[in-house]
């Protein structure tokens, strides 16, 4: 009787999934961050303010992606706080053009927005969390319609000074720089949240609440400091919006403002690099690609969407997180 040897049984272990090297990561972030840098001396002042843009996107998305992604709540009004954020870094900008000082104030408002408003999101779970902050976003679209300074038509406001005794950013490379360092800071603060037991208890609340509140957490709370935390994001990006266009008006609530940081953080699949890069593919699709394709950038973004509708989530995650260089 012969024996047929499979590789577990000589001891040789099976082929894995293929991973990027240890040193991949680092080396390819350095790269990208070093070519993030150097953009605004590589390419026209269209390309710099399409890339501040995205990079307000991106903030967005992460701040759709705490919530996605780690808490497994699908919002779509994430706009309004970052309505909030930037209505209310216009009004500080009456008082001081000092960036950091509007970029405090706008996520400290989206916050206190966030907590006002998400003890009644957070009740609700899967599709009608969805609904319940799309309503949430299109009453703070409808309120700024009516009461915010300038109605529908907005508001203009003077350029940001990056740091005290410089000059008022006005050329778009600057600008650009200025958003992609705060961009950075606020990355950085998330990589460390999600690095937190309250990040850990989140993805338990995603996976199975009841366990969680049988180990004695009341997951209403950790929701709505998670939804809390997710509005101040937002907040910071509205701040980020009057640094890159010195403008806001309710239209940048619009549900579509929305929809587009729910899909980057679907994308990203957990990933908050993942989403960031979502962003930027969709802002591309929507904005860049629409002068190449004679206007018809609104008809890509909705086929990128549909693409996401009907790809499969496994597959989505899978090479995400391998591009990421995380385990599942």
């Amino acid at each position: 009787m012969s024996t047929t040897l499979t590789p577990a049984a000589t001891g040789t272990p099976g082929r894995g999934p293929l991973r990027p090297p240890s040193w991949g990561m680092p080396t390819l972030g350095s790269l990208g961050l070093a070519a993030a840098v150097a953009l605004p001396w590589l390419v026209n002042g269209y390309v710099i303010a399409l890339a501040a843009t995205a990079l307000v996107m991106a903030v967005l998305a992460m701040s759709a992606q705490l919530l996605v992604g780690w808490a497994g709540l699908s919002p779509l009004g994430q706009a309004a706080y970052l309505l909030v954020g930037a209505y209310t870094a216009a009004s500080v900008a009456t008082v001081t053009s000092l960036g950091p000082v509007q970029l405090l104030a706008a996520t400290a408002a989206g916050a206190i927005a966030a907590v006002l408003t998400g003890w009644l999101a957070v009740r609700a779970r899967g599709i009608t969390f969805l609904m319940v902050t799309f309503g949430l976003g299109e009453l703070v679209h409808a309120a700024a319609n009516q009461w915010a300074p300038g109605g529908s038509e907005g508001i203009h406001t003077s350029p940001v000074v990056a740091l005290p005794g410089l000059p008022a950013m006005v050329r778009p490379g600057w600008v650009y720089l200025y958003v992609l360092a705060c961009t950075l800071v606020v990355g950085a603060a998330v990589a460390v949240l999600v690095r937190t037991r309250f990040a850990l208890l989140l993805r338990g609340i995603a996976a199975h609440e009841p366990r969680v509140q049988a180990a004695g957490h009341h997951t209403g709370r950790l929701l709505l400091a998670a939804y809390t935390i997710a509005g101040g994001i937002a907040g910071a990006s509205g701040a980020l919006v009057i640094a890159v266009t010195r403008y806001v008006s309710p239209a940048d609530a619009a549900m579509g403002v929305s929809a587009l940081a729910l899909a980057a953080a679907l994308i990203g699949s957990g990933s908050m690099t993942g989403a960031c890069a979502g962003a930027f593919l969709l802002v591309a699709a929507r904005d860049w690609a629409s002068g190449l394709l004679g206007g018809h950038g609104p008809t890509l973004l909705g086929l990128c969407f549909l693409l996401l509708a009907y790809l499969p989530r496994r597959r989505l995650a899978g090479l995400t997180l391998r591009l990421s260089g995380r385990r599942t």
